[in-house]
């Protein structure tokens, strides 16, 4: 089985015209997106292109399986074609595979394929707009301007954790109550900790366009805190899955805190909720992140 798994495609608005390529390298849990353009190009030249700049980000001496849905470059390396055309470039990839154990596997364009999909996605945007960063662009909308969810299929399930925390300000009183027990619409903390675990579970039909996700686990801390009077927020967020766990922790403190408000509000009208942010985060693509003022 190969070690890098690699996706490309090319693009062109004209054939000759502006061309754009793309390149998606996958090696165990990393991830890189290439991607680039060219003027006066074909969309052939674009789909060779992009096979060489995807094996120029991979060691020498690897074992890749090359996707793309280019008859033209897959059956060329594969069958023998004739080189008619593009020979500097057929050159440069020739080179490339001398020093790299390449598998070529076509695959059929536009079918559904999560790497193949997000190739062509940003190979068509190069071809377009070829001095814009696709990373730049808006991620949840399509090039027709529709609102979509963003595809995360291609990635690997990983296991996610996130740390957010908050508080509710309150007057002594109002902190003395909770903590006896006094409020008259019953066990503030408890009540408050179960609909912050609710919340968690509830973040994707409340967040536009985002990920439902398989919570492993939801907690959430309550702490009275008398000398600032407040009652301090932590929840974390644990699963297994393509994408961040994020919003659920901070979906949960932010219902936990509402909850207090709602529970005390009869009591205090001047509670202020305050403080909501993320604490840490572990685990994907874009790496740990862990607040520096916590």
């Amino acid at each position: 089985m190969a070690s890098i798994e690699i996706y490309t495609d090319g693009a062109c608005k004209g054939n000759p015209g502006l061309g754009g390529w793309a390149a998606i390298v996958r090696n165990g849990d990393s991830y890189q997106e290439f991607s680039g353009s060219e003027e006066n190009t074909t969309n052939n030249r674009m789909e060779v292109l992009a096979a060489i700049k995807g094996l120029e980000a991979c060691p020498k001496n690897s074992l890749i399986l090359l996707n793309s849905d280019s008859l033209y470059l897959v059956n060329t390396m594969t069958k023998g074609w004739k080189r008619n055309a593009n020979t500097d470039l057929w050159s440069q990839l020739d080179t490339l595979v001398s020093d790299r154990d390449v598998t070529w596997k076509w695959v059929k364009g536009h079918d559904g394929n999560p790497g193949n999909e997000r190739a062509d996605q940003l190979a068509s945007y190069k071809a377009e707009n070829p001095d814009s960063d696709p990373s730049s662009s808006l991620s949840h909308i399509d090039a027709e301007g529709r609102a979509v969810m963003v595809d995360v299929g291609w990635k690997d399930d990983t296991a996610r954790s996130a740390l957010a925390s908050g508080r509710v300000l309150m007057s002594s009183k109002t902190v003395q109550l909770v903590e006896d027990g006094q409020v008259s619409k019953g066990d503030v903390l408890t009540v408050a900790r179960i609909a912050g675990i609710m919340g968690a579970k509830k973040t994707s039909e409340l967040i536009p366009l985002c990920h439902p996700l398989p919570l492993n686990n939801v907690t959430v801390d309550l702490a009275i805190n008398k000398d600032d009077s407040c009652i301090e927020i932590k929840c974390t967020a644990n699963t297994t899955a393509k994408t961040g766990v994020e919003m659920e922790a901070l979906m949960a403190v932010s219902i936990t805190a509402l909850t207090i408000y709602d529970m005390c509000k009869a009591v205090d009208k001047a509670m202020k909720i305050e403080n909501i942010r993320l604490i840490s985060k572990v685990g994907g693509k874009s790496g740990d992140f862990f607040s520096e003022d916590n």
